[in-house]
């Protein structure tokens, strides 16, 4: 009887091969990268997942007793920050005004600013460089002129009939931090009727 000659089996990959890499290249361009935060915090648990606006809104970041901004938006960055310089009298030249621009979120004395957006970008985001914005002193309460500026800053970009997209307002509290200190930066921002307000919090399940 003649033997059937035996040959090995060979799978083409090159089409399994295309798809993974359409489909690498589309969660690449799909995906948003998260944001550097010169303050992470761990949030504290809830149920409720409610989506937060992502254009026209300021976080302030609670952590330690001290507190962090982050700004939606590159030319509003800059429109506060040049706010913040008149009421200061502090100049920050053009180029100043653009690494700003790109910083979405900090926490310095606007004093300090200058010296922090001369360091180099590789260390501009340095957690020992943010010592957090001052807020206890009723005489420098800077966050209180931040939030300002930046009401003022949207509500003049925004026509009065489109009041939906005026400033919103997100705190981002860590789950350690002492509630007083959040209640001092609800304070700060009732006292100029910012009533309405987001709280930032990490999903879990219902039986957690």
């Amino acid at each position: 009887m003649a033997k059937m000659k035996k040959s090995s089996t060979r799978i083409d990959m090159t089409a399994m091969c295309d798809v993974s890499f359409l489909l690498l290249t589309f969660f690449v361009l799909t995906s948003t990268a998260k944001t550097p935060e010169v303050y992470p915090v761990d949030l504290p648990a809830s149920t409720k997942e409610t989506k937060i606006p992502t254009d026209d809104i300021l976080t302030i970041t609670v952590g330690q007793e001290n507190v962090f901004i982050g700004l939606a938006g590159r030319e509003d960055r800059i429109d506060v920050l040049n706010r913040m310089g008149k009421e200061y009298n502090i100049e920050f030249t053009s180029e100043e005004q653009s690494i700003f621009g790109g910083m979405e979120n900090f926490g310095v004395d606007i004093r300090e600013m200058k010296s922090l957006l001369a360091q180099p970008s590789s260390e501009r985001m340095k957690k020992e460089l943010h010592k957090g914005i001052p807020y206890k002193d009723s005489l420098n309460n800077q966050l209180a002129s931040w939030v300002r500026n930046a009401r003022e800053s949207s509500f003049i970009r925004k026509s009065t009939e489109d009041k939906k997209n005026f400033l919103k307002v997100a705190i981002k509290g860590d789950a350690n931090e002492q509630f007083g200190t959040v209640k001092e930066v609800i304070d700060i921002l009732q006292k100029q009727r910012q009533n309405r307000f987001y709280l930032v919090t990490g999903l879990r399940s219902d039986d957690f």
